[in-house]
């Protein structure tokens, strides 16, 4: 467990706090490194931080996404932002709060080459740009 779960727990389950913003980013290191782990071959801290991407990895994977360079890495940088969000929901207090309706989760992920913010739309399962609204 790290400073992000226990900063969760703490202003979930004693704060109170109604909204949780879960935001992730393109262009991620880690997602480079699961493209091309030759890179991070003589660095074992960042190549046991990329095995925490195995889900995202497998997804890609194993669900023959026909996709090359950086339509490929936006895709994986989204897929492992779902995994994120669907880690975050399993915390005890998240899991009951949603389960309450007390208690909001919005994903969005910041594209950082424009700026943009895409937000993501759970019905349709798909991200909107910000700049579209």
């Amino acid at each position: 467990m790290g400073g992000g779960t226990a900063t969760i727990e703490y202003a979930v389950s004693l704060l109170g706090v109604k909204h949780v913003i879960v935001c992730g980013h393109t262009d991620c290191a880690v997602m480079k490194a699961i493209l091309h782990p030759e890179t991070v071959e003589g660095l074992p801290a960042v190549k046991s931080w990329v095995a925490q991407a195995e889900t995202t990895r497998r997804i890609i994977r194993e669900n023959d996404f026909d996709l090359k360079g950086d339509e490929l890495l936006v895709t994986m940088n989204q897929e492992n932002f779902r995994v994120q969000l669907d880690h975050v929901r399993t915390h005890p207090g998240v899991a009951a709060r949603l389960r309450r309706g007390t208690l909001d989760i919005h994903g969005w992920v910041y594209y950082i080459p424009t700026g943009d913010i895409w937000t993501l739309d759970d019905g349709k399962e798909t991200f909107v740009s910000s700049a579209a609204r």
